[in-house]
């Protein structure tokens, strides 16, 4: 046999969570077309990749990521196809930039802003607008030629402003005939290829003019009308992002998941495991369970979870530090980076500064004062730090104030220096409670990110994370890698209803990774400025990829890219190859 792409004698993880074996996978027209002995000695390839003693594995499929303006602007979706990943699903908590009329760009553009951390000259300079519609703007990403494949979710947000207008802005109630226009959009938006539907009533989604976000308090019948028309469209998921509860997770849940079961749809939801005080996950867990129970076989209701800690990326250089509200910090912040350095190293600066008050201003920017939760980033970083690295308590070993202690970190490195701002995930000082909740069949890997958050998140790496921590490097509660293969490939695939990937079978689309698993390790975030105007955002690279390959075609090798660009537009659900 002749085949376009032959790998030879590698360790073979199915993505089932079966055995790793070794042998060859054989590809053909993009298709996984031989596996194991099946390919035979005597067959050739116009590619052949040598594997031996190297892990061969399915593409990642990441479920949460915002690439909706970058798939537009760029042709790499990077961070996430530096580590594997080769599906991203876009779309995520109700936010986007489609349906969208011309004369409401400027509010989109705030919505995203300020939920998503994208500069708005970013997006105004990279953005052509030459769709109004939902299907016009799944138009534009189909005629892309990316490194991997994206799918869409219709987002909440942008389609409650394009029926409402400015009504949907200021969250207003839904009248009868908007209800009746968004379910015609959302059963139109399935038709033509969205995953489902997604929205969000997280309090810290605010645009950058400082509202809640469009979504936020949508009524349940809104919720409901919504889904109805996803039901007409022909189904799909319900992406949910919850509030996080100070008395538990039922009530910010119990809507989605009643309107979810009344029309038979699956959701999957944002799940947060606070650091500290009484644990509310358990209160999730439980909902899950009961829904899943009545819903039936098979997984319906699922949590998603980030499988290393929800955090910020902080620095002189980068949207967050403990000072960017201070007044006195905020005078000196224009400067160039050398310049506010050499201020802050002014005695008399630092003590104005370490004397000040913070001013108003997203409320996610007063979670860099966590002191106990942050922690230098190094050049290998360390998203399981030991609590005595924090800065806390870095300085009460000095005998000094915890600000003192952050203001002389940032000054690292000369002002280069990145803190960890770890918010949620690390309950008793560890991810002893995150290892054991990825464990259960009703909690699956999300939360990346990747394409927002430009200036303060950079977690669109954690499947590079998950491979070499928890199957490698962590002295207990570790995965096999053959679990951890799984976790990221055909249980995402399945949750999205993405049937044809995830697995290295015959007839499956040839989405694979090559890894030396041994090599496998994360470097530091870099600020890199590729964005559109010139805009600044954090992204993340890896060693051990020896080769990234979609449809067929290898994308990266060894961390270099390549000039294949097979990555397109997944319309809709997915169904499994027939049986070979």
């Amino acid at each position: 046999m002749t085949y376009d792409l032959l790998i030879r004698n590698g360790t073979i993880v199915d993505g089932l969570g079966g055995e790793p074996y070794v042998g060859d996978v054989a590809v053909n027209d993009g298709i996984i077309t031989a596996v194991g002995a099946a390919a035979g000695p005597d067959s050739t390839a116009a590619r052949t990749i040598d594997a031996t003693g190297l892990l061969v594995t399915p593409g990642f499929v990441d479920l949460h990521t915002h690439y909706d303006g970058q798939a537009i602007w760029s042709d790499r979706l990077t961070p996430s196809s530096a580590h594997g990943v080769t599906t991203v699903v876009m779309g995520n908590c109700g936010v986007g930039f489609a349906p969208c009329r011309k004369t409401d760009h400027e509010v989109l553009v705030d919505v995203m802003a300020g939920v998503e951390d994208i500069p708005g000259v970013v997006m105004t300079d990279g953005l052509p607008w030459t769709w109004e519609t939902f299907p016009e703007y799944m138009n534009a990403l189909a005629a892309r030629r990316l490194d991997i494949d994206v799918a869409a979710y219709l987002p909440h947000s942008p389609l409650r402003v394009y029926v409402m207008g400015q009504r949907g802005v200021d969250r207003e109630p839904a009248t009868a005939e908007d209800l009746a226009k968004m379910r015609a959009l959302a059963k139109e938006a399935i038709e033509i290829g969205a995953l489902g539907f997604a929205s969000s009533r997280l309090t810290i989604h605010q645009t950058e003019s400082g509202s809640p976000i469009p979504s936020y308090d949508a009524a349940r019948e809104e919720i409901a009308e919504i889904a109805k028309g996803v039901v007409a469209g022909g189904g799909g998921l319900l992406q949910f992002v919850p509030d996080i509860p100070a008395d538990g997770y039922q009530p910010v849940l119990q809507t989605v998941f009643d309107v979810a079961e009344e029309v038979g749809l699956p959701v999957t939801f944002t799940l947060v495991v606070a650091n500290s005080g009484d644990p509310t996950w358990p209160d999730a867990i439980a909902m899950v369970e009961e829904a899943n129970k009545r819903a039936g076989a098979g997984s319906f209701f699922t949590a998603q979870l980030l499988p290393r800690p929800i955090g910020l990326v902080i620095g002189l250089q980068l949207t967050g530090n403990p000072f960017v509200l201070y007044p006195s910090y905020r005078e000196i912040a224009p400067l160039p980076l050398a310049q506010r350095v050499a201020e802050m190293r002014k005695p008399e600066v630092r003590a104005r500064i370490l004397a000040d008050k913070p001013g108003v201003g997203h409320p996610i920017l007063y979670v860099a004062q966590a002191w106990d939760w942050i922690f230098p980033l190094g050049d290998e970083p360390n998203y399981e730090p030991d609590p005595a690295t924090s800065i806390a308590a870095r300085a009460r070993a000095r005998g000094v104030s915890p600000m003192e202690e952050a203001y002389d970190r940032l000054l690292d490195d000369d002002g280069h220096a990145m803190l960890l701002v770890a918010t949620s995930n690390l309950e008793n000082n560890s991810l002893d409670t995150v290892g054991e909740l990825l464990h259960r069949e009703d909690v699956v890997l999300g939360l990346g990110d990747g394409g927002a958050h430009y200036g303060m998140i950079c977690d669109a790496s954690y499947p590079t994370f998950l491979l070499a921590h928890w199957t490698r490097d962590r002295a207990s509660g570790r995965f096999s890698v053959a679990e951890a293969v799984r976790e990221l490939t055909s249980v995402p695939a399945r949750v999205a209803g993405l049937a044809d990937r995830g697995r290295i079978a015959v007839g499956y689309k040839a989405d694979l990774n090559v890894i030396d698993h041994a090599a496998l390790r994360l470097h530091k975030p870099v600020i890199s400025y590729d964005l559109p105007a010139g805009g600044r955002r954090l992204d993340q690279t890896a060693e051990g990829y020896v080769a990234t390959v979609v449809s067929g075609e290898v994308i990266a090798e060894c961390g270099v890219p390549t000039a294949a660009r097979p990555g397109r537009l997944v319309r809709g659900r997915q169904s499994a190859p027939a049986p070979v």
